[in-house]
Parts: structure tokens; sequence; C-alpha cells
């Protein structure tokens, strides 16, 4: 595996250097980081035999207390056949369960186990620290002030998107609309 700490992408001063995207503008530096952060978080879900389609699956389920399929698929910005693939591979782990409505026969009702609340944990400690690897070059502070600023550009681009995503919170838990995007975006579903 590629070890990105010792990587010359990594920038060594805060200027542009030939390893690492600069300019004038921020999006080529955005995309470099994203898929440094991607990169870390996908092996630190690896040894959990997540992939970050399931991880996005399992905080929507625990932040709305589960839910039927259709809503599920609307708050993952994916078609419903799509869903189903899913939901068998969390379903096989044994970390979600499908239901049937009890209220209408023809649904079903998608929620979390506690085999699945336990991965989910899991997982989040290890995001953490692949977020605290890809960062260490960051104070505290300025770690506060990355997530502000991008949580007031999500929060931008959500509020002024035409049309797909329409949530008007930050990045974090629950924007799950958001996270999807990113995650097609990047082919992991």
């Amino acid at each position: 595996m590629l070890d990105i700490a010792s990587s010359s992408l990594i920038p060594k001063t805060p200027a542009a250097s030939p390893e690492t995207p600069g300019g004038s503008g921020s999006s080529a530096l955005l995309n470099h980081m994203a898929r440094i952060m991607r990169l870390q978080a996908e092996s630190a879900l690896a040894p959990l035999g997540l992939r970050p389609r399931h991880l996005v699956a399992l905080s929507i389920l625990r932040d709305h207390d589960g839910g039927t399929q259709q809503t599920l698929a609307a708050l993952l910005s994916i078609d419903r056949t799509n869903l189903v693939g899913l939901l068998n591979d969390l379903e096989t782990e044994g970390w979600i369960e499908r239901r049937r409505d009890t209220e209408d026969r023809r649904r079903h009702l998608v929620v979390l186990t506690e085999t699945g609340s336990e991965k989910l944990a899991d997982a989040e400690a290890a995001l953490v620290n692949a977020e605290d690897h890809v960062l260490r070059g960051l104070d505290e502070a300025q770690r506060q002030q990355l997530q502000s600023l991008l949580q007031l550009a999500a929060a931008g681009h959500a509020a002024g998107h035409a049309g797909g995503c329409t949530e008007q919170e930050p990045i974090g838990h629950g924007s799950a609309c958001l996270a999807a995007q990113a995650d097609e975006e990047l082919g992991a579903c």
C-alpha cells in the first residue's frame, strides 16, 4: 500500500510545488486533498469490511432511526435497483434488517442492527484516525477553521444547487445527499 505520508505528493511548504496542484484557484488542490482523504478512508474502512457507500448508508440509518427503502434511496440519491444491491451487502453482514412495514405490508423498513451500530462506531473511529493522518500539518484551530469553511462552501453549494441535492445543512452527520453524490462521483457505488 502506498504510504501517503512519505509520498512526494505532500507539499513541503504552503506554496505550490511541482508535486502539488497550485495556481490561483482552489479546485485542483481541493481535488488533490479529496483524493488523498478518499484513499486514507478506503484504507481505514477496508479492514472493517466496509466501503464508503456502506458507511454512508449505515450513517443515514443511524441518523434517521431507520426508514423505508424508498426514503433511503432518496437520501442516498441512488436508484432503487442500486439500493437493493447495497442493502443486500449490509444485510448479509448482519448490519441491517429489512422488515415489512406493519402499516403498509407493501413497504420494507430498513433498520440498523446492534452489530451495524458497533461496526459504524468502529468505522467512525477509524476515519477520525485517517483524517488526523491527512490533516496532520494543521493545528486544532486550523482544523476547526477548515471545517467551518468547508461547511460554509457546502451549504452555499447546496443552497444554489438547482436539482438533485437540496439539503441546506453542512457536510457532517446527516448530510447524506452530498456525501452520496460524492461517493457516486468517486465510483464507489
